[in-house]
């Protein structure tokens, strides 16, 4: 039996950003990386980021297969993904860090009605409105595994009122929790900052639409930081146009980054950021990475599973 290997698969991004912190923290474990010639007997771990469909496949002693990031829709979409091998989310301290910050400044921003300001500066309007207390302030978190968890503590600590919304009940310390379709409504119609974090599952694309905004309360914020084709980007126009959402911030995009011409980008009322709520780091993976296969040397299950048939 060939020692036991990692290989890097990184469509579109340099693998070797990765092999050299990988090194650096397990400088006895043999690494190769998509392309090289090396025995596909003695792949037992695969780093990934959009692999071809059907690699993981040829590898015959695969034993866990291991996202470049939170996500890992890009792996499920792959039709002739072996069965029975743990497939895992990139989650680290640094990661859920990097997650609420990002939120919190978002929430923080809307809250205390930042883009009103910036518009009333650009037109040289000194006018002041009262703040509201954290306290009077509901904010709505789609989605609560363990990113969305610890970003509605976070909140809960800053003082807000905060719900969530997942496929099941959670249990977490202050948090009004709402599961399910039919609670989406009990759910949104008093998040005064309705925050996404959902993964991408065929249940969620779109979910971010005008029927949503509609259950919102008037003057509600809009948040989204989970996948672009989570969110009908017209409808949200015409809810900002109206008057019924008072803005979004978004990291996401269904093109990014998006046409010349896009409406987004000169909007007052939005603002965009390239997809930086949390950066896949090299440094980060490895730790995680390695502390995973650490684990499975001492025949633990590495941490934290995708659940195949949920699809995140």
């Amino acid at each position: 039996m060939p020692t036991k290997a990692l290989l890097i698969i990184a469509t579109g991004e340099n693998a070797e950003d990765w092999r050299s912190e990988l090194v650096k923290v397990a400088p006895d474990l043999p690494i190769h990386v998509e392309g090289e010639d090396f025995d596909p007997a003695s792949i037992a771990w695969a780093l990934v980021w959009r692999p071809v469909a059907g690699y993981l496949a040829t590898l015959p002693n695969l034993e866990a297969i291991f996202s470049m990031a939170a996500g890992v829709d890009h792996i499920f979409a792959d039709k002739q993904l072996p069965d029975g091998i743990p497939v895992v989310k990139l989650v680290h301290e640094a990661t859920r860090q990097q997650h609420r910050d990002y939120v919190l400044h978002a929430v923080i921003h809307h809250h205390r009605d930042m883009m009103l300001f910036a518009e009333r500066q650009r037109r040289k309007v000194w006018q002041f409105v009262r703040p509201a207390m954290n306290s009077e302030r509901t904010i709505g978190l789609m989605g609560a595994g363990p990113l969305g968890a610890f970003v509605a503590e976070a909140l809960v600590g800053l003082g807000f009122k905060v719900r969530v919304w997942s496929r099941s009940p959670k249990a977490i310390a202050g948090v009004d929790s709402f599961h399910g379709y039919d609670q989406l409504g009990d759910f949104a119609k008093e998040s005064d900052i309705l925050v996404s974090m959902l993964p991408r599952t065929p249940e969620t694309i779109g979910i971010l639409n005008a029927g949503l905004f509609a259950l919102l309360p008037k003057g509600a914020a809009v948040v989204n930081i989970g996948r672009g084709d989570h969110l009908n980007e017209d409808e949200l126009l015409t809810a900002i146009e109206t008057g019924h959402v008072s803005g979004a911030t978004l990291d996401v995009l269904r093109q990014e980054p998006p046409p010349e011409n896009h409406p987004f980008w000169e909007h007052p009322r939005i603002r965009l950021t390239p997809h930086i709520a949390s950066e896949p780091n090299p440094w980060v993976t490895a730790l995680a990475v390695v502390g995973n296969i650490d684990r499975m040397r001492q025949g633990l299950a590495p941490e934290p599973l995708a659940d195949r048939a949920a699809g995140y």
